[in-house]
């Protein structure tokens, strides 16, 4: 029978530990996240772990240990509750690993409801109850939406959760 454990790895290790719990023939499951992050003024594309320092491992019953998963370079313990480690349930992983799109990456924030040239209302904020209309997203949780101030369009880049379509205000 396998069970997966939940192993904790020194800060910024998860890589090094990954591939020398794998060396030792355990299976990992190391889920990362594309994001987008705005990096010296510039949004840039980032692959980051899901859970920062925190990896599965499984093991066969019988016919693995984990006392050698403890002292591997890069993991600094093995997650316990008091005495007993911390057993992930399979269909747990197995939901995991169903939310990754074909990269094997997962994406936190979910795309923007709207398509390009959508009417929309800003909801809060300086801009406040102004219609504009959807030109695109700018990061995990900004847009822009093409407002018309003096007498003329501008791009105006806005928190996503403050944008809703111009018909539900």
């Amino acid at each position: 029978m396998q069970r997966w454990y939940v192993v904790h790895t020194k800060a910024a290790r998860e890589v090094s530990a990954r591939i020398n719990l794998e060396r030792q023939g355990y299976g990992i499951y190391f889920p990362q996240l594309h994001q987008t992050v705005r990096f010296a003024g510039r949004w840039r594309e980032k692959i980051a772990a899901l859970f920062p320092r925190y990896m599965f491992v499984r093991l066969e019953d019988g016919q693995q240990s984990l006392s050698p998963v403890r002292s591997t370079v890069g993991v600094a313990s093995i997650v316990r509750f008091g005495s007993h480690y911390a057993v992930v349930p399979a269909d747990v992983i197995s939901a995991l690993q169903s939310r990754e799109s074909e990269s094997g990456l997962h994406r936190l924030s979910p795309p923007t409801p709207y398509l390009r040239g959508a009417k929309v209302r800003i909801a809060s904020g300086p801009f406040d109850g102004l219609d504009g209309v959807f030109e695109r997203e700018a990061g995990n949780e900004r847009v822009v939406v093409l407002l018309g101030l003096l007498g003329q369009l501008a791009s105006v880049r806005v928190p996503a959760d403050v944008v809703l379509p111009a018909f539900a205000v």
